[in-house]
């Protein structure tokens, strides 16, 4: 268990760790980790979720920002030689270039940045990625892309990345407890993307500038914002 100097910043971080080994093996094989993949885990705190990902990956890179906590992950998975454990901050770590895949509990405080950090870049090696966040913000990233992207991110993402939402997990369900239900964001890439991934900076630039310029999120399909930007000189 963390002891309660990094319980308190987890808690300033957003930060609520899965309160069962059973709970995170759950969430591994709703993911569908296979035996060949590899796979990083931001904010691995207390390694729980680490764990159920060791017994089914090639490779796990367990990132935590917490000295205290990455030191008790970096004992605990010494000897387990398909795990690396990396005392970083997940805003700014190098991510790998060829396939991998995230399945992560991150601090809630740190969702957005964290999709972000994952999503501005289509031209790495992200296949799919699961991660634990509020219901609500899970919720409303799903409902953005069900007709024209509804806000100024879904209309960003939308060329290279589709997301689907997973289980609900009570807030019973973490230590220390959320004052809100989470759930599974779970994101993957389009294969083939419908915007090459050098296109990402022009393109988000110009959906800022419509998003500006008309006040708001016009109604218009994806594919049309694509044919619009295509049409620029």
């Amino acid at each position: 268990m963390p002891g309660r100097a990094s319980t308190d910043r987890s808690r300033g971080l957003g930060q609520h760790f899965l309160g069962s080994q059973q709970l995170a093996a759950r969430l591994v094989a709703d993911a569908g980790v296979q035996r060949g993949d590899r796979v990083v885990d931001f904010g691995a705190g207390t390694g729980v979720l680490t764990t159920a990902l060791a017994g089914k990956a090639a490779s796990v890179l367990a990132i935590e920002v917490d000295p205290a906590l990455a030191d008790r992950l970096a004992a605990r998975f010494a000897d387990t030689p398909n795990v690396v454990v990396l005392r970083a901050d997940v805003r700014a770590v190098p991510l790998p270039s060829t396939p991998y895949r995230v399945v992560a509990n991150p601090p809630f405080g740190r969702t957005a940045a964290i999709l972000h950090r994952l999503l501005d870049h289509p031209e790495g090696g992200l296949v799919r990625a699961d991660l634990v966040m509020q219901w609500q913000v899970a919720r409303h990233r799903v409902q953005v892309q069900g007709g024209p992207p509804g806000d100024l991110l879904g209309a960003t993402w939308a060329p290279w990345w589709h997301f689907t939402r997973g289980r609900r997990l009570p807030a019973s369900s973490f230590n220390p407890r959320p004052s809100v239900d989470a759930g599974v964001l779970t994101i993957t890439r389009h294969t083939p993307p419908l915007l090459e991934a050098r296109e990402f900076e022009r393109y988000q630039a110009f959906v800022r500038a419509e998003f500006e310029r008309r006040s708001g999120a016009p109604q218009t399909e994806v594919k049309q914002w694509i044919e619009h930007f295509r049409r620029r000189p």
